[in-house]
């Protein structure tokens, strides 16, 4: 498939001949930190630059001697999937003042080092920024002191500094992930899921105390992935008279047969007069809340006058004031430990990538800059605005500055705060508007993690909406039948964490039977439809769209959201489960990989689905560190096969004992799993052996990610929302008639915004014999697996990150910043 046309930098052109880069982790660690050092020291390698670790952070760096190390190839495998920094991190009092720093920049010089990548905090990246505008004063007095010669002064005249940010908080500015944000989530999103399952058999209430420092976000979206039923976060301390409605809230779940609710409280979570937010909770409810309440404390939680909201002051006042057993788990370091997700052993990558460009390109005049993530676009910032602006929000809260201090946080900060309050808090029926419009839902095509997820959403923001939603069992197949059935909002309740489609999907398309399809239409007086799904809903969608001209029941709004682990749906570079199965994938991959630990040499070849997509093979490639990924999108023959079979078998002659090759199940129908296994088995004869294995539907499989839960929950909400605006718009004499393209679309992600766009002009990119998007934008993440991997390749560097200014507030249609 013709790829576009882009400006490519070839690996002979791509230059950094001459040029030495050190790299060290600074702060607290994250997972993901190793996936970005290992980029760091790959790309530079490719690139021709010497790369040098700095152990222990910028202890290390004062230190010196054995703390900086000349990095080779081999001496970052293996270290993709382990978390933490295996390269140390300290923190560094010496640094901190001007004689460390002269330390500092004396080892540095010795080594001909002059560019630096720093992966931490606003701490780390703040001393990396002075060190640098106090480089050529220490080299002077280097010079005086005798410690240096003159003429190193003019050699080494500019330390370049580039930064990404490690830190599990997510409270830097400027881009919507940190490195270590989504892992973290992991951890609390399992720990949750198990307690949830356990604690529902007992009459017992569990306290959890989670990270975060200052930031609200983990506790927020935490509170979105598992469906809490309150939070209380820092950034926005709840209104006056907060401690009777949470009770209240809690009763009434508990009185609609709900056997468990969830409270997050995030550290630093005040009320609006500086009360503890456990002082007045003193209300006695044992009769509506019967069997269980999950608390999550955020660690170091603080009332507005300072006073410690710890786990125990929590368990004390449950069993004071309801009388219910109380226990306390306190996650701890498990939030930061683990194995890194997929996400960010991707993120970390990509960004890792980008900071070696940036210091390729970077001049005297160059600000330092920070490799910031944008929907899912790199970008660069100068350092120091980013750093002021995260100054800014602590300074905001601090003076009780609440509303401005979540807008500082950042668009996708708002947005998930707007979508949870708009899911977790139900209007009284009094005050709910009333439309007398009936939605109806319906999940088609094969099951996706995060679909039931999305159906919450939809539900509960069309019943605030005041909107009468429908739930339509089987797809397209059920609708037909007449399986439809009025839901409600307590009747989802519980769904976010749950894989699979809870409604039921089948892969039926609507043209065989739309007069009966538009029969239950009329039936019921549906006045718009919601359809969650993969390729199979698009062409359902255009199916429908076709059907106006003879069946007046589909001239209503009609939207589709995508939802498909093999993410090929024209018009969104991201669908709902993608995220879910790239993460089985990678967990197997490394399970796959340790297999062989201790064996003799060994090549895995892996079979993914996707049909003919090959997103799965290649970003999951990406994520576990594959040595080939085989996809339709990239034609191969029996020479690039041969090429690679070569190539694997030089790196296993070094240290290297283990390979990894994945393919697309349908990228070629000659040169099939079997065949480039037999293949390998032959021609790797006396250096390695090979394994196979087919992954097959368990990528479909098991709960949904947290990315998937809370993607799927706010585009689900932001397509709800676009129905209730046509609905409006198209209600003409007492009935709603849209017969317009731009009443029948699908949302989705397109580079840094969720967009609208028409079915029907979805056409033209799409193709549709192999039900794939005609250009695929992580294509351009394939040269990266293969610079990572050590084949000599062309690299695109057209849509590398460009320094831009920090925006405080980015344009409204970009406010769908999905990283999370």
């Amino acid at each position: 498939m013709a790829q576009p046309d882009t400006k490519k930098i070839f690996f002979e052109n791509l230059s950094g001949a001459g040029k030495a880069i050190a790299v060290l982790t600074s702060g607290g660690d994250a997972q993901g930190m190793n996936a970005a050092v290992r980029a760091v020291v790959r790309m530079g390698l490719y690139v021709g630059a010497k790369v040098y670790f700095i152990h222990e952070g910028y202890q290390g760096m004062v230190d010196g001697g054995e703390n900086i190390r000349e990095a080779t190839w081999e001496s970052v495998s293996s270290m993709l999937q382990v978390g933490g920094t295996v390269i140390g991190s300290a923190r560094c009092k010496e640094f901190r003042t001007h004689e460390g720093r002269l330390k500092a920049a004396h080892n540095l010089v010795q080594r001909g080092i002059t560019n630096l990548c720093v992966i931490g905090g606003d701490g780390s990246l703040t001393g990396a920024n002075l060190f640098r505008e106090e480089w050529s004063g220490l080299l002077g007095e280097l010079v005086d002191q005798g410690l240096i010669e003159a003429d190193a002064v003019q050699k080494y005249s500019a330390l370049h500094i580039v930064g990404m940010v490690g830190s599990i908080d997510n409270d830097f500015c400027g881009t919507d992930m940190t490195i270590g944000t989504d892992s973290a989530l992991h951890r609390i999103i399992e720990v949750v899921d198990a307690i949830m399952t356990t604690a529902q058999s007992h009459q017992r209430t569990f306290v959890l105390e989670v990270m975060g420092r200052h930031c609200g976000y983990l506790a927020l979206v935490s509170a979105l992935a598992c469906g809490a039923d309150w939070v209380l976060i820092p950034e926005m301390p709840p209104e006056d008279g907060w401690e009777e409605k949470m009770c209240q809230k809690l009763s009434a779940t508990r009185s609609r047969g709900t056997r468990l609710n969830i409270i997050i409280v995030a550290e630093g979570a005040l009320d609006r007069h500086g009360k503890s937010i456990t002082s007045s909770f003193v209300k006695d409810n044992r009769a509506g809340m019967k069997r269980l309440n999950i608390i999550i404390v955020a660690e170091g939680a603080i009332d507005r006058n300072n006073k410690p909201i710890t786990t125990e002051c929590i368990k004390n006042l449950v069993v004071k004031c309801l009388g219910f057993d109380t226990r306390v788990t306190i996650l701890g370091h498990v939030q930061r430990g683990g194995t890194p997700s997929a996400f960010d052993r991707i993120l970390a990558s990509r960004m890792g990538v980008e900071a070696v460009l940036a210091l390729l390109e970077t001049t005297a005049n160059t600000p330092a800059c920070v490799v910031s993530l944008c929907g899912n676009q790199s970008v660069r910032l100068p350092l120091m605005e980013c750093v002021q602006m995260t100054q800014e929000v602590q300074k905001a809260m601090d003076e009780k500055r609440f509303e401005e201090a979540v807008k500082l946080r950042g668009r996708s900060f708002e947005n998930n705060l707007k979508t949870y309050k708009l899911l977790a808090h139900r209007k009284p029926e009094s005050e709910l508007p009333t439309s007398n419009f009936n939605v109806a839902v319906l999940n088609v095509g094969a099951p996706a993690a995060g679909m039931n997820a999305a159906v919450r959403s939809a539900v509960r923001v069309g019943i605030s909406e005041g909107h009468k939603m429908f739930a339509v069992s089987d797809g397209f197949e059920g609708f037909y039948k007449g399986q439809i059935k009025e839901i409600k909002w307590a009747d989802v309740g519980g769904w976010t964490g749950q894989g699979g489609s809870l409604l039921g999907t089948k892969r039926t398309l609507p043209a065989k039977h739309v007069d009966k399809i538009a029969e239950q239409m009329r039936k019921h007086n549906i006045n718009a439809l919601l359809v969650i799904g993969g390729f199979e809903a698009f062409l359902s969608l255009l199916e429908l769209l076709t059907a106006r001209g003879k069946y007046d029941e589909f001239c209503v709004p009609m939207v589709m959201v995508p939802a498909t682990v093999s993410n090929n749906v024209p018009g969104s570079d991201l669908s709902i489960g993608a995220d879910t199965a790239l993460n089985a994938i990678t967990t197997t991959c490394d399970r796959i990989k340790q297999s062989a630990s201790g064996t003799k040499r060994r090549v895995f070849i892996i079979e993914t689905m996707g049909g003919y997509c090959g997103y799965l093979a290649s970003v999951g490639g990406l994520a576990a560190g594959a040595d080939a990924a085989y996809i339709y999108e990239e034609p191969f023959d029996i020479r690039d096969l041969q090429a690679n079979v070569e190539h694997l078998t030089e790196k296993m002659k070094t240290s290297i004992q283990r390979g990894l090759v994945l393919r697309n199940e349908n990228s070629n129908e000659n040169y099939t799993t079997d065949f480039i296994y037999q293949l390998y088995s032959e021609e790797g004869r006396g250096v390695f052996d090979c394994r196979k294995n087919v992954l097959g539907h368990m990528q479909q499989g098991g709960a949904p990610s947290p990315f998937d839960r809370n993607f799927g929950t706010k585009i689900s909400a932001k397509a709800m929302q676009w129905i209730s605006k046509k609905l409006v718009e198209t209600f003409r004499q007492g009935r709603v008639f849209a017969n317009t393209e731009d009443s029948c679309c699908l949302l989705g992600m397109r580079r840094r915004a969720l967009v609208f766009q028409p079915v029907v002009q979805l056409k033209e990119e799409t193709d549709f014999v192999h039900r794939i998007p005609k250009e695929q934008w992580w294509l351009k993440l394939r040269p990266l697996m293969k610079i990572l991997a050590k084949y000599k390749t062309s690299y695109d560097v057209s849509d590398s990150g460009q320094l831009e200014h920090v925006v405080r507030n980015r344009p409204k249609e970009s406010d769908a910043s999905v990283a999370m």
